[in-house]
Protein backbone atom coordinates (compact mmCIF):
# COMPACT_ATOMS: atom_id res chain seq x y z
CA UNK A 1 0.00 0.00 0.00
CA UNK A 2 1.35 3.39 -0.99
CA UNK A 3 1.80 6.51 1.09
CA UNK A 4 -1.26 8.31 -0.26
CA UNK A 5 -3.54 5.28 0.05
CA UNK A 6 -2.50 5.10 3.73
CA UNK A 7 -3.25 8.83 4.07
CA UNK A 8 -6.74 8.29 2.64
CA UNK A 9 -7.32 5.56 5.23
CA UNK A 10 -6.14 7.86 8.03
CA UNK A 11 -8.46 10.61 6.78
CA UNK A 12 -11.35 8.14 6.55
CA UNK A 13 -10.74 6.94 10.14
CA UNK A 14 -11.57 10.49 11.31
CA UNK A 15 -9.46 10.09 14.45
CA UNK A 16 -6.46 12.23 13.48
CA UNK A 17 -7.96 15.24 11.71
CA UNK A 18 -5.71 17.68 13.59
CA UNK A 19 -2.58 15.63 12.87
CA UNK A 20 -2.52 15.52 9.04
CA UNK A 21 0.55 17.04 7.41
CA UNK A 22 -0.40 20.02 5.22
CA UNK A 23 2.01 19.19 2.39
CA UNK A 24 0.86 15.55 2.34
CA UNK A 25 -2.77 16.63 2.10
CA UNK A 26 -1.99 19.02 -0.77
CA UNK A 27 -0.06 16.29 -2.60
CA UNK A 28 -2.93 13.84 -2.06
CA UNK A 29 -5.37 16.24 -3.68
CA UNK A 30 -3.01 16.65 -6.64
CA UNK A 31 -2.79 12.84 -6.94
CA UNK A 32 -6.59 12.74 -6.98
CA UNK A 33 -6.55 15.04 -10.03
CA UNK A 34 -7.16 18.44 -8.45
CA UNK A 35 -5.52 21.58 -9.80
CA UNK A 36 -3.95 23.89 -7.22
CA UNK A 37 -3.98 27.68 -7.21
CA UNK A 38 -2.24 29.62 -4.46
CA UNK A 39 -3.48 33.03 -3.35
CA UNK A 40 -1.46 34.28 -0.40
CA UNK A 41 -1.82 31.67 2.34
CA UNK A 42 -4.80 29.97 0.64
CA UNK A 43 -4.27 26.83 -1.43
CA UNK A 44 -7.37 26.40 -3.56
CA UNK A 45 -8.05 23.06 -5.22
CA UNK A 46 -10.52 22.52 -8.07
CA UNK A 47 -11.30 19.58 -10.28
CA UNK A 48 -13.42 19.31 -13.41
CA UNK A 49 -16.72 17.63 -12.62
CA UNK A 50 -16.61 18.52 -8.92
CA UNK A 51 -18.64 21.52 -7.82
CA UNK A 52 -16.93 21.89 -4.45
CA UNK A 53 -13.70 23.79 -4.21
CA UNK A 54 -11.31 22.95 -1.41
CA UNK A 55 -9.58 25.85 0.30
CA UNK A 56 -6.69 24.84 2.58
CA UNK A 57 -4.58 26.93 4.91
CA UNK A 58 -1.52 25.84 6.81
CA UNK A 59 -1.63 25.61 10.62
CA UNK A 60 2.13 25.50 11.17
CA UNK A 61 3.05 22.20 9.45
CA UNK A 62 -0.41 20.64 9.77
CA UNK A 63 -3.68 21.06 7.92
CA UNK A 64 -6.58 22.55 9.85
CA UNK A 65 -8.90 19.86 11.23
CA UNK A 66 -12.09 21.30 9.72
CA UNK A 67 -10.42 21.38 6.31
CA UNK A 68 -9.44 17.70 6.63
CA UNK A 69 -13.12 16.98 7.33
CA UNK A 70 -14.01 18.93 4.16
CA UNK A 71 -11.55 16.80 2.14
CA UNK A 72 -13.02 13.60 3.66
CA UNK A 73 -16.55 14.70 2.75
CA UNK A 74 -15.48 15.46 -0.84
CA UNK A 75 -13.66 12.11 -1.21
CA UNK A 76 -16.74 10.23 0.02
CA UNK A 77 -19.36 12.22 -1.88
CA UNK A 78 -17.56 11.98 -5.23
CA UNK A 79 -16.10 8.51 -4.52
CA UNK A 80 -12.60 9.66 -5.48
CA UNK A 81 -9.90 7.05 -5.96
CA UNK A 82 -6.17 7.23 -6.60
CA UNK A 83 -5.13 6.59 -10.19
CA UNK A 84 -1.98 4.75 -9.11
CA UNK A 85 -0.74 3.53 -5.74
CA UNK A 86 2.25 5.83 -5.13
Amino acid sequence: MGKYQKLIEIINDAESDANIDFDDLCNLLKKLGFDERIRGSHHIFRKTGIEDKINLQRDQSKAKAYQVRQVRKTIHYYQLKLKDDA
